[in-house]
C-alpha cells in the first residue's frame, strides 16, 4: 500500500477531534496558570503545544506502521516496560509523595503511563493465539492475570494506587474481549466485591489498625485518599485531597449553566483549586464554560470512543479489534474516574483527563496509543507479509 493511500485511510473525524482536545487542553492551562506566581513564566501552554505537536508526529508516524509488528515483539516490550518501572527506583524522582518520574529535562517521563498501552500489548498478543475460544481458567485466565499483577504491584508501591488500578480495568476489559466464560465473572465478581466490602467494613471500624498496615506499605497516601472518599465533609482532617475534593465541588456547581466566562473563574484563578492545570483541568472547564461548555467536552469524548469502536467493528483482525477495546477501556475509566473523583463519586487519585490535562508523558503516551487504532484503521486487512 502506498503512502497516499495509507494516508487517505486515515480516521479524520478523530484527527480533527484531537485537534479540538489540544485548542481546549492549551486554552484552559494558560487560564488555570496564568495568575499564579508559581507558574507565572513557565511557559506551560506553549510546552502543551510543543507536546500536542510532538505526539502528533509520533501518531501518525506510528499510524503508517503496521500494528502487527507490536504482537511480534509484545514480550520484549513488556520487559522494556517492567524494567522502567523497577528503574524509577534508583534512577527517578520523587515527586508529591511518590516515585514514579524519569527527569529527561525536556519532560518527565511517567513509566507507568507507558505500562497502560504495553500491558494492552502484551494482553493482547496472548489473547490472539486463542483465536476466540473460551479462556480457560489454569491455562489462560491465570496467566493474564499474572501478566497484569506485575507492573500493578510495583506502580502501586510507588505508590501511585491511581494508575495502579487502571491496569485491573484494562484486564478486566480484555477479559471481556476475549471471551471470558461466565462462571468465572460471577466468581471473580463475587471475591472482588467481598475483598471491597470487607475492607472498607475494616477501614471504617478498625481504622488505627489498617491505617497503620497501609502506611506500612505504601505511606500514608493512601490512608488520606481513602479517608477523604469516606468522609469527604471530615473538617477535623487537614489532608490535602479532603481540601481538594470540597472545593473542587464547589467550583464545579458555581459554573451553572453557562458559567463565569473564560479566564474569570473565582476559585480557579484565587488559587483554591492547587494545580488545576493537571489532574484537576475539568474543574476550569465547569467554572468558566458551565455546564453547558462540560457537556460539549464530554461529548467529544463520547464521539471519539465510538469512532474507535467502530473502528473495532470494521476490524477485519480479531488482533486489532482486541488492541482498540483495551484503548477504549481505558479511556472510557480515565474519564470517568478524573471527573468522578472532582464531583465526590471515586477517590482522589492523580488520573489526569486524556488530552485535556497538562503532562507530556500522559499527553504522548495518548497520542501514541491513538496512533495504534488508526494503524487498526489502516492495516487491518492488511499482513506483516505484504
Amino acid at each position: 500500500m502506498t503512502l497516499l493511500n495509507k494516508l487517505k485511510r486515515l480516521d479524520w473525524t478523530i484527527l480533527f477531534i484531537l485537534l479540538l482536545f489540544a485548542i481546549i487542553g492549551t486554552l484552559m492551562i494558560h487560564s488555570a496558570t496564568m495568575d499564579s506566581d508559581k507558574w507565572k513564566g513557565s511557559h506551560l501552554p506553549e510546552k502543551n503545544v510543543m507536546f500536542f505537536v510532538v505526539g502528533l508526529m509520533a501518531m501518525l508516524g506510528l499510524s503508517l506502521v503496521n500494528y502487527r509488528y507490536l504482537f511480534k515483539w509484545a514480550w520484549v516490550i513488556y520487559g522494556v516496560g517492567i524494567a522502567l518501572l523497577i528503574g524509577v527506583y534508583p534512577l527517578g524522582t520523587f515527586q508529591g509523595g511518590a516515585h514514579g518520574w524519569y527527569d529527561l529535562k525536556v519532560f518527565q517521563l511517567q513509566p507507568a503511563e507507558l505500562m497502560k498501552f504495553i500491558l494492552i500489548i502484551t494482553i493482547c498478543a496472548y489473547l490472539i493465539k486463542r483465536q476466540g475460544e473460551k479462556l480457560e481458567f489454569v491455562r489462560d485466565v491465570l496467566p493474564i492475570g499474572l501478566i497484569g499483577a506485575l507492573p500493578f504491584v510495583i506502580i502501586a508501591l510507588y505508590p501511585d494506587l491511581g494508575n495502579a488500578v487502571i491496569l485491573l480495568v484494562i484486564m478486566l476489559g480484555l477479559y471481556w474481549i476475549g471471551n471470558i466464560k461466565l462462571s468465572h465473572v460471577l466468581i471473580g465478581g463475587t471475591i472482588i466485591a467481598v475483598f471491597l466490602g470487607g475492607f472498607f467494613f475494616s477501614f471504617k471500624y478498625y481504622h488505627e489498625q489498617v491505617a497503620e498496615v497501609l502506611t506500612a506499605v505504601g505511606g500514608p497516601h493512601w490512608v488520606n485518599r481513602i479517608d477523604t472518599f469516606l468522609n469527604p465533609d471530615d473538617k477535623s482532617k487537614e489532608a490535602k485531597q479532603s481540601y481538594q475534593a470540597i472545593n473542587s465541588k464547589k467550583a464545579i456547581g458555581s459554573g451553572g449553566l453557562t458559567g463565569d466566562g473564560y479566564t474569570h473563574g473565582k476559585m480557579v484563578h484565587s488559587n483554591i483549586i492547587p494545580v488545576a492545570y493537571t489532574d484537576t483541568i475539568f474543574v476550569v472547564v465547569a467554572e468558566e464554560f458551565g455546564f453547558t461548555g462540560s457537556a460539549a467536552l464530554l461529548m467529544l469524548y463520547f464521539v471519539l470512543l465510538y469512532r474507535m469502536i467502530m473502528i473495532a467493528m470494521d476490524s477485519q483482525d480479531r488482533g486489532g479489534g482486541f488492541l482498540i477495546i483495551g484503548i477504549v477501556t481505558l479511556y472510557a475509566f480515565q474519564i470517568f474516574q478524573n471527573i468522578g473523583m472532582l464531583l465526590g463519586l471515586m477517590p482522589i487519585t492523580g488520573i489526569t483527563l486524556p488530552f485535556v490535562s497538562y503532562g507530556g508523558s500522559s499527553l504522548i503516551m495518548n497520542l501514541f496509543a491513538m496512533g495504534i487504532v488508526l494503524s487498526v484503521r489502516i492495516h487491518s486487512d492488511r499482513p506483516i507479509e505484504e
